[in-house]
């Protein structure tokens, strides 16, 4: 994977954001977000790590921005699990780089839209076993759980922000509620906010993002 772009708060940095792109974007697509973000946030860095290029076959097998293959897209999204867990070891490397450099991993959250939604879910819950800030999940998915997770005390208590549109014709609000609910069936601290939007990000949404932050970051 080719090395994140690094977006420095305006102080020295206290807690870290960690933001994956959605399939076909790249590194500098949340970074506009990012420096908005970083208006209110003044201590928090932005890291946002690039997806490597690779062929995806629901598109006919161009390659692309992917952080796994995607074989097929319904009644629900077949993948690549292995290339699910690559994508997975590299976000717990970044994890792992912002705990070693001094950042109390409290304070460190994941975030992703689409299909980074999807690794930092799987992330999140099912491999890091260490404490985290939280999660923001925009417009997302979770293919890889399913209604018992097994979570430890830690990953039951991430608090988990979930974002979706309303008008989402790419991954239909339904994908992004079935994966809220089987977080609160598994007694995760989830809220859901959604939004007369498609499948993208809108000013109201990152607002709503830099409240929930602010919460946590004091």
């Amino acid at each position: 994977m080719s090395d994140p772009l690094i977006i420095e708060p305006a102080t020295t940095a206290d807690s870290c954001v960690i933001w994956l792109h959605g399939l076909g974007a790249d590194r500098y697509d949340f970074l506009p977000v990012a420096e908005m973000l970083q208006q209110r946030l003044l201590a928090t860095r932005f890291v946002l790590p690039q997806a490597p290029t690779r062929a995806v076959t629901i598109n006919g097998g161009w390659a692309m921005p992917s952080w796994y293959d995607i074989l097929a897209m319904s009644p629900a999204r077949a993948i690549d699990q292995a290339q699910l867990e690559q994508s997975t070891q590299s976000v717990i490397e970044l994890i792992e780089a912002q705990r070693d450099g001094g950042i109390d991993p409290k304070r460190i959250f994941l975030a992703g839209f689409s299909q980074g939604g999807a690794v930092v879910y799987h992330t999140a819950f099912l491999r890091w076993s260490g404490p985290l800030g939280g999660v923001l999940a925009l417009s997302t998915y979770a293919p890889t759980f399913n209604a018992a997770l097994g979570l430890s005390p830690l990953q039951a208590g991430l608090p988990v922000l979930c974002l979706h549109g309303s008008r989402d014709d790419v991954v239909l609000p339904s994908m992004g509620r079935a994966a809220y609910e089987c977080l609160v069936q598994n007694q995760v601290q989830a809220a859901w906010k959604d939004y007369p939007m498609g499948h993208e990000v809108v000013p109201d949404e990152i607002r709503d993002i830099g409240d929930w932050l602010k919460a946590r970051l004091g």
